[in-house]
């Protein structure tokens, strides 16, 4: 009897949880330009969006906490894609609201050492993109966005659940290079030989 007095509870949070972002930038909006505080491998430095964006594509992914079990999940799945994403040339950027300290150690034990992860304590970014939770404004969803080398959004994916994001956005990024037919940004180009005398 006790357990149906805590099941209305127990579903209304459950339905917090899942909520996806307030609201989401589209497909062809103008990517909001930022710089925030960063961690890759544990060493903090500035990420620029614009910086990124002129070696190639950018996977900018929103996430409501470091450390979580979706979090952590949707982390090791980035770490493990991203030889591929980098081998196509894109970037592959997380944030959330925790701070930089937080991020260090994250960046380490949930990203592997394999892309960073953006402090946005004051959540600017998150507000920006519209990645908002539908929880708290200050909170991120977990939504991930393309955005090609002009800037543009081309592809977002909006889902709680941390399986999809790190497939769905690979397959644009391959969409992209097939489409481009360039190079990626990390093959070194062939020494060129000097002409026989």
């Amino acid at each position: 009897m006790r357990l149906m007095q805590f099941a209305p509870m127990t579903l209304l949070l459950a339905g917090f949880a899942a909520q996806p972002a307030f609201a989401v930038l589209k497909v062809g909006d103008q990517a909001p330009d930022f710089a925030a505080e960063a961690a890759l491998g544990g060493s903090p430095f500035t990420f620029k969006l614009s910086e990124a964006l002129a070696k190639g594509p950018v996977v900018l992914y929103f996430y409501p906490k470091a450390f979580t079990t979706g979090c952590t999940i949707e982390a090791n799945a980035f770490a493990e894609a991203t030889p591929r994403f980098r081998a196509l040339g894109a970037t592959v950027i997380g944030i959330s609201n925790d701070t930089i300290e937080t991020l260090k150690r994250f960046s380490v034990e949930a990203c592997r050492n394999q892309f960073a992860v953006a402090a946005d304590a004051r959540s600017k970014v998150i507000q920006a993109y519209d990645a908002a939770s539908t929880f708290s404004r200050s909170m991120a969803a977990r939504v991930s966005y393309v955005i090609d080398g002009s800037g543009r959004i081309v592809f977002t994916h909006d889902s709680m659940s941390p399986e999809g994001h790190v497939t769905e956005t690979l397959k644009v990024i391959e969409r992209l290079q097939a489409r481009t037919g360039q190079p990626s940004s990390t093959t070194a180009p062939r020494p060129s030989r000097p002409a026989p005398p």
